[in-house]
């Protein structure tokens, strides 16, 4: 298995690997360093590399605010890290070969050995017509830009390097094989994507206590959690609109994670029934909590499913806007733009959502379809029947 540092791309895929290790099989892991304890408890064996994308810890700004600011990194990483991971399991080559999406050097690595490779997508995957509705027109500008231009020449001469002769765009969008680690409920044009290629198996959420537990207060009629996950989390203007729509409400307990940009000084008197950290056991609250306000990332969006959690949706970046209007299309959501996130508006989207038995009817609906999608033990399945025979 090849990823990158980034807990929206490891945490999806930890319980499938846990799973194939239990099956007797022997899994290595490429990770930076900076995960490789996560990793190493699920009986993986971690092979770290060095990266040179940004830190999860970094400023937000890090990334930049272009596409190409966004992708570039991801290619530059590739070119570095390939070698170190020739040289890694030089002698020691595997039989299949798993990867996050954002793994470039994961398929060129099984190109080179001549093995499988079976994408585990953290999130949505291309459909039928993908290409002409969505991705075509998101890259018109940049493709016909000298930057852009020369980092599709740059993409394509190490491809070419290393004998592969694909363009860079289906090289990254379209794999051979994908098993999807979020439920179909997420996808957009469900009905259009390619099962041969595409297998949806839902949340491998699994035992996740060793990232750490949470206690439901005993006076708690309600819990709210609010995370804007693990990178764009540098809101304190939000995080105050939060503390400020229930922090007077003494029927609710907030949990509220700022991440590390933002500190609890910074959000002005915290009261009583408000705890702020800079980082949370998420799935566990989520197991226990009433409400949930989040980015919509894919990880924390397909959490709130399964556990059947009514959310409202601040997206903040990349597939999140889609994954917002995703949930609120199902009818378990409300997607609220970051400019309309005041403290009266937060209330009341809360309120109105716990509210609503029609909201609980579709979580717990939505919910069964998950199960029913298979979960961990279907992608090792997968993955088991992907091997080459002996």
């Amino acid at each position: 298995m090849f990823s990158i540092a980034a807990y929206g791309h490891v945490n999806p895929s930890l319980e499938v690997i846990r799973e194939l290790v239990a099956r007797g099989h022997r899994v290595t892991y490429a990770i930076p360093p900076r995960l490789k304890e996560e990793i190493a408890e699920t009986g993986a064996e971690p092979v770290p590399y060095r990266t040179t994308l940004p830190s999860p810890d970094s400023d937000p700004s890090a990334w930049g605010t272009t596409l190409l600011d966004n992708v570039e990194p991801f290619l530059d990483d590739a070119i570095q890290a390939l070698p170190q991971l020739i040289e890694a399991y030089r002698g020691d080559e595997p039989d299949l070969v798993l990867h996050d999406i954002t793994s470039y050097p994961a398929r060129v690595l099984a190109h080179r050995w001549g093995v499988p490779a079976i994408s585990l997508s953290p999130n949505l995957v291309a459909w039928e017509g993908y290409e002409e509705e969505v991705a075509e027109p998101m890259w018109a500008e940049v493709k016909a830009s000298e930057r852009g231009r020369a980092y599709y020449e740059k993409f394509t001469n190490w491809l070419v390097e290393n004998g592969i002769t694909q363009h860079p765009d289906p090289f990254v969008g379209r794999p051979g094989r994908s098993i999807v680690l979020i439920p179909r409920a997420l996808q957009p044009q469900a009905d259009r994507v390619d099962e041969n290629v595409h297998s949806f198996v839902g949340a491998c959420q699994g035992d996740r206590t060793a990232q750490g537990d949470w206690a439901r207060p005993a006076d708690a009629e309600r819990v709210l959690l609010v995370s804007l996950g693990s990178s764009f989390t540098k809101q304190p203007g939000f995080y105050r609109e939060c503390v400020k729509a229930f922090g007077g409400l003494s029927d609710w307990h907030v949990v509220l994670q700022v991440g590390k940009h933002v500190t609890a000084d910074e959000l002005g008197e915290i009261p009583g029934n408000v705890e702020v950290h800079q980082w949370v056991a998420q799935l566990a609250i989520l197991k226990q909590a009433d409400a949930f306000i989040t980015h919509a990332g894919a990880g924390s969006s397909q959490e709130g499913l399964a556990t059947a959690t009514p959310m409202v949706a601040v997206p903040q970046a990349a597939d999140q806007f889609g994954n917002a209007d995703m949930l609120q299309g199902l009818g378990v959501a409300r997607h609220l733009p970051m400019d309309q996130a005041d403290a009266a508006t937060l209330r009341a989207a809360v309120l109105a959502l716990v509210a609503n038995p029609e909201v609980g009817r579709r979580l717990a609906a939505v919910q069964r379809e998950m199960a029913a999608e298979g979960g961990t033990r279907r992608a090792a399945d997968l993955v088991e029947a992907a091997l080459p025979d002996e």
